[in-house]
């Protein structure tokens, strides 16, 4: 439980900071901190059930194309995961809106390396016990 909860932190660091490095990736923080920090955590929440779930099913679909393409198309296929959150959050009333295919590309980017870079901090990998 505790490594859920510090890769949940980690996503959520990334998803704030693709928020603010990336135009067309926002969220409606609603009037403070906390509401902020919820509403990040219910999109990162949003983000791990498609990555848990989905994304398996479409890298196993998908397998010839990353051969193919020596395995460059998981680069497009986490921007459609990331453009799925940000529709699946819509849809649960979440407000994360990504506006369309480039801003879901460097967003799912941005994401992926300050996420990494924050589990490596928080010491998420050290936690596989």
């Amino acid at each position: 439980m505790k490594r859920f909860l510090l890769q949940l932190a980690a996503t959520i660091i990334g998803i704030w900071v693709a928020t603010l490095l990336v135009p067309g990736v926002s969220f409606g923080s609603g009037s403070g901190f906390f509401s902020a920090l919820l509403t990040l955590a219910a999109i990162a929440l949003v983000f791990t059930a498609v990555n848990s779930i989905v994304h398996p099913l479409v890298k196993t679909l998908a397998a010839p194309l990353y051969v193919l393409t020596f395995g460059l198309f998981a680069l497009v296929t986490n921007a459609l995961m990331f453009m799925l959150t940000g529709w699946l959050s819509g849809k649960l009333g979440i407000p994360f809106e990504v506006s369309g295919f480039w801003a879901a590309l460097f967003g799912a980017l941005v994401t992926a390396i300050v996420s990494s870079l924050a589990a490596g901090v928080l010491g998420v990998a050290d936690d596989k016990k």
